[in-house]
């Protein structure tokens, strides 16, 4: 991350982790402290960034957007406790601590991202606009479908790829610069330059992950992903073409700062 990102991010991400340290604060303690847990892991916070960065591209406020910036961050982290699951993916670690149903249990780890998602909910409410778009960016025709399709679905082509990433991570990323922008006033010009921003660095950085993901993923067992379709050089290409056509859609916007240094650094960790 360059330094001028990083000067950004500071202040925006010590008023996220603020917010996200008092989420549920009326359930039980003990119940809470598994809450709490999977929020306490580390992570980018991407998505609340973006929806800050697409924010203030139009001309909004930090005040304005954060709480669809926590509820953007809380539906993300729901979808890794259950995607840990046994019954998913059955991982026992992320992020280099074990996954909060090895800590707390099975049972425990299912309500604890119900929990998450419902308070992700209660932070958009006073917008129905808001919830409306969380709700299409989460739901079966988004993330949860995404998921679906990765479980059960064998895509063999870059089309049927695509379709899958757009759906599991790009949809929730296009969310947060939409989410971003609904929450600061955008006309209709700006909420489309964002859409396709959204569109594509959501994407990009989908693409990215391909790439910082290839060594563990080498065998022919492994899971379907870009590097797999197009090999190494040519996803990271990929990867760059969408950040390139995020950064185009950027530039239409009032003050794009913050957004054009997010599709760098979503693909200048693969060089």
């Amino acid at each position: 991350m360059n330094p001028e990102l990083r000067g950004w991010t500071a202040p925006h991400l010590a008023r996220i982790e603020a917010e996200l340290a008092v989420v549920c604060a009326d359930a039980d303690a003990a119940f809470r402290e598994a809450v709490l847990y999977p929020l306490r892991t580390g992570g980018k916070r991407i998505r609340p960034l973006l929806a800050c960065a697409a924010a203030e591209s139009v001309g909004g406020s930090v005040e304005e957007v954060i709480g669809a910036a926590i509820a953007l961050e809380l539906v993300h982290t729901y979808s890794l406790v259950h995607d840990d699951l046994p019954a998913m993916d059955n991982d026992d670690e992320r992020r280099g601590r074990p996954t909060v149903h090895v800590v707390y249990g099975e049972a425990a780890a299912i309500l604890v991202g119900d929990a998450l998602l419902t308070a992700a909910f209660e932070h958009v409410a006073h917008s129905p606009t808001l919830v409306r778009e969380l709700a299409r960016a989460a739901g079966a025709a988004g993330m949860v479908g995404g998921q679906y399709l990765d479980i059960y679905g064998k895509p063999s082509n870059m089309e049927a790829l695509t379709h899958l990433h757009r759906l599991k991570t790009g949809a929730l990323l296009r969310a947060a610069v939409r989410m971003g922008g609904l929450a600061a006033g955008a006309d209709d010009d700006q909420l489309l330059a964002l859409t396709h921003y959204g569109a594509a660095v959501g994407l990009a950085f989908q693409v990215a992950d391909d790439v910082l993901d290839a060594d563990q993923d080498a065998g022919d067992d492994g899971p379907p992903s870009f590097v797999r379709l197009l090999g190494l050089e040519r996803t990271r290409a990929e990867a760059q073409r969408l950040a390139a056509e995020a950064i185009v859609a950027a530039r239409e916007l009032p003050n794009p700062t913050a957004l054009i240094g997010l599709a760098h650094f979503a693909v200048d960790r693969t060089l």
